[in-house]
């Protein structure tokens, strides 16, 4: 994070309006300090939603193992076979 980036609660409160200008424009976190501490960090919106959307990918990817560890996998051979046998009774 560049230091520009690291802004006490005191600056946010008088410029709200160019901090969110600028986490939209730069797409860059900033981490906001209280009594010299770092409380918060504020990331655009569009930054924010991808992190979500990775975090959510990485779940199902430690589920996924999870499962295989746990030796709840199926043969590829025996899926599809099931789904042939599906699609020919579907005919």
């Amino acid at each position: 994070m560049r230091s520009e980036n690291i802004k006490p609660i005191s600056y946010l409160k008088a410029n709200a309006a160019e901090v969110l200008q600028n986490l939209s424009k730069n797409r860059q976190p900033f981490l906001i300090t209280q009594n010299g501490e770092a409380r918060a960090v504020m990331q655009d919106i569009a930054s924010y939603e991808s992190t979500q959307e990775t975090l959510a990918l990485l779940k199902i990817l430690a589920l996924g193992n999870q499962e295989i560890a746990e030796g709840k996998v199926t043969p590829l051979a025996n899926v599809a076979r099931r789904l042939r046998s599906k699609k020919i009774a579907e005919k």
